[in-house]
């Protein structure tokens, strides 16, 4: 599944302005406390180090910050703060990290998913930050740094009322995030579907993982594929109304979006990500998130 686009690609209190609240949670439930609350605590500080920061090349660092591009729809990854404007995510912290140990700020951009690879190789950004799993294409069209680890999770209303299963969802209706690895994924298994003699998946495709979420909410959808943070972050602050099916699949590597002629940036943005392992940071940006299990040990250029 992960030879072509993205993975398992995201709180306070739920996806501020995301249709999942808006069209789902009339009356939503009292917040919860901040110390259970994802993404509740205080952010991490990394300070700088001056031999990482001298690998920075000196177009990058002249002005003193890193230009990264996101698609700001993915909760808990990559998301908007409810002032609409501030993105936020595990993803977002980790980087911010990334970026102070090389001695820079970190500025983040909304875009849309499928836009921000091109953005990058033409100096639009400096940096992709947004759940993109690594594969051969975008490692033929970048360079990719990985940072992280998960696969994909199927999302279905609370009680599955539409009776999904993964391995046969023939008939059914199937919200996804377009350009994401599961377009492919689901796109397969309509083909299964069709090559059996049996009806073929309804694919819903959105611009943002938060309409997609949405769907399954209303009963639009009958069921969600996402990465598994994003599938699992969507179950807790759905207040009851939707549940995870079945158990994550076919984990592969978050990486960051470097351009294509820029290999000694990706080495500076992979160093910089190991010595945030190795000083701690890193766990505690992925404890605060409750998304630990897709830590890694070893971040590489290109895997």
């Amino acid at each position: 599944m992960f030879n072509i686009n993205k993975s398992g690609r995201r709180a306070v209190l739920g996806v501020a302005g995301a249709a999942l609240l808006s069209l789902s949670l009339a009356a939503c439930g009292e917040e919860e406390p901040a110390g259970d609350t994802p993404g509740a605590g205080p952010s991490v500080t990394a300070a700088a180090d001056s031999a990482l920061a001298a690998k920075v090349p000196d177009a990058i660092k002249s002005d003193g910050k890193i230009v990264v591009g996101t698609d700001s729809t993915y909760a808990p990854a990559e998301f908007l703060d409810p002032d609409g404007k501030t993105v936020i995510g595990f993803d977002v912290e980790l980087f911010t990290a990334v970026a102070a140990k090389l001695g820079l700020k970190a500025e983040f951009v909304s875009a849309n998913f499928g836009d921000i690879i091109t953005g990058v190789n033409s100096g639009k950004y400096e940096v992709g930050v947004s759940s993109f799993t690594i594969n051969d294409e975008r490692k033929a069209q970048a360079n990719m740094v990985s940072y992280y680890q998960v696969g994909t999770q199927w999302v279905t209303k609370t009680g599955n009322p539409g009776g999904i299963a993964i391995d046969n969802a023939c008939g059914k209706k199937i919200a996804v995030q377009k350009d994401t690895v599961q377009v492919e994924d689901i796109t397969a298994r309509s083909k299964k579907c069709t090559d059996g003699g049996k009806p073929a998946i309804t694919v819903d495709q959105f611009p943002g993982q938060d309409a997609a979420t949405a769907a399954v909410v209303s009963g639009k959808d009958d069921a969600m594929l996402a990465d598994y943070p994003v599938g699992a972050y969507a179950v807790t602050q759905s207040n009851g109304q939707l549940d995870l099916l079945d158990k994550m699949y076919d984990a592969a590597p978050y990486g960051y979006v470097v351009a294509k002629d820029q290999t000694a940036f990706a080495e500076a943005v992979r160093d910089a990500t190991k010595a945030l392992i190795t000083d701690g940071s890193y766990k505690t940006v992925l404890d605060k998130w409750k998304v630990a299990d897709g830590a890694i040990t070893d971040p590489a250029v290109n895997p």
